[in-house]
């Protein structure tokens, strides 16, 4: 008996891998062409047969560990980004044009991250990225020339203006030359990749809990948004899809606010309300009576000064932002009280997650053109040490792989968890 159900699950699994390789072909034989300019509700997205999570199942399988075999088949049936951190410029545009050639092969759009901006990550577990600003910009170019005339979606620079080198400590920036120039660079990205006709270009604004809404925005406009389709959010992070969705409408407005808004409005991002402030709430010290970015009961005074002050803008007039749900299905990781000294390092590798939404572009939400997996579940955000001190990492008792580093435990977690439950992409 047991001989025969591992049998039929084989059969079954290797079915499903069969059909996952098959897939973008497929699919492609009954759905109308990748919209030709930005992302629409019937935009399909590229699924590569041969991901981390394909080659995890067969080894799986191999293994005897069929419930992960299949979970990884599953996972490796949905479309996730391809991340271009590295390489020459020569080397850059060889990969990126074999990766959209490939989806345009099958009528499909890809989802590309450009990862290689000077400085990146404050030299901490991604660090890394071009030379200088003469590199980058070579970089780029080379880039936006394998993408050519196909249609792409590109995530520009996750963290790259939510981690300015003026964010990186007292003495990293002090004249302030740095910034100016990931500034520039992020601008000079954005207009250089908008400029290639079919490719939808998003900017990365980090997450909920970081930056205010106003901040967000300035550093948004300062690098060249308004070039570009939009905003990109909650890039390898695990916060909710819905606190999310709230955010990016607020950055949304605050842009308009302060671009197309009341004369007094303009250049005022900061007066915006926040996650973390509004002038709209009481704010006298009584619980509830003031905004809380831990309790998203309280962003109902956020919602108010915009409703107050902003109103109901055009909605042409309005940027778009993507989501990246590939490990937010249960929500933000909170440690238990008093475990850690020092910041717990939430964001990394962050224990018992499990995949969010699926990838879609049809999102039912107006300012959401789609939901992503821009972080490939099962990489590893990098040897996470919950500032303990120690090379260990006490949530999982081990040295964590190096950034980017596929990890097959979290990718099995992942898809063990995974809110919705993890089904074949049809």
């Amino acid at each position: 008996m047991r001989t025969r159900s591992f049998r039929g699950r084989a059969v079954c699994l290797i079915a499903a891998l069969t059909a996952c390789a098959a897939l973008t072909t497929t699919q492609a034989q009954a759905q109308a062409a990748p919209a030709q300019h930005g992302i629409t509700p019937a935009t399909k997205f590229y699924v590569d047969p041969h991901s981390k999570a394909a080659k995890q199942a067969l080894v799986d399988f191999r293994n005897g560990d069929t419930d992960n075999a299949a979970n990884m088949a599953r996972l490796a049936s949905w479309p996730q980004a391809e991340w271009f951190t590295e390489g020459t410029p020569d080397e850059v545009r060889v990969k990126a044009d074999r990766l959209v050639s490939r989806a345009r092969a099958v009528r499909r759009t890809p989802v590309l991250v450009a990862y290689n901006i000077p400085g990146r990550d404050c030299t901490q577990y991604s660090s890394g990225g071009a030379a200088d600003s003469a590199a980058y910009r070579q970089w780029i170019d080379a880039f936006a020339a394998g993408i050519g005339d196909r249609s792409a979606v590109v995530v520009v620079e996750p963290d790259g203006a939510a981690l300015l080198p003026k964010d990186c400590g007292p003495t990293t920036d002090p004249t302030g030359e740095r910034t100016a120039a990931r500034v520039a660079d992020l601008a000079y990205a954005v207009k250089t990749l908008k400029a290639r006709p079919h490719t939808a270009v998003y900017l990365d604004s980090g997450n909920v809990q970081w930056r205010s809404v106003g901040d967000m925005a300035q550093r948004l406009l300062d690098a060249g948004v308004e070039y570009g389709d939009g905003f990109a959010l909650n890039v390898s992070n695990t916060h909710p899809t819905d606190h999310n969705t709230r955010y990016g409408t607020w950055i949304a407005k605050c842009l308009w606010f302060a671009t197309d808004g009341p004369e007094q409005a303009r250049g005022h991002t900061d007066r915006c309300a926040s996650q973390y402030y509004s002038s709209a709430a009481p704010n006298d010290g009584t619980p509830g009576n003031s905004v809380s970015s831990a309790d998203p009961a309280t962003w109902r005074w956020t919602d108010a000064w915009f409703d107050q002050n902003v109103g109901t803008p055009p909605a042409d007039r309005l940027r778009h932002f993507v989501i990246d749900t590939s490990r937010n299905g249960l929500g933000a990781w909170t440690p238990e009280p008093g475990k850690y000294s020092g910041d717990p390092e939430i964001w990394c590798n962050a224990p018992g997650r499990g995949l969010g939404p699926r990838p879609s572009a049809d999102t039912g939400v107006p300012l959401v053109d789609a939901y992503l997996w821009i972080k490939i579940p099962g990489e590893s955000d990098g040897s996470c040490t919950r500032n303990t001190g120690g090379t260990i990492d006490p949530e999982y008792g081990i040295v964590d792989p190096p950034a980017g580093t596929w990890w097959p435990d979290q990718a099995h977690a992942l898809a063990r968890n995974a809110a919705p439950r993890l089904t074949f992409n049809h």
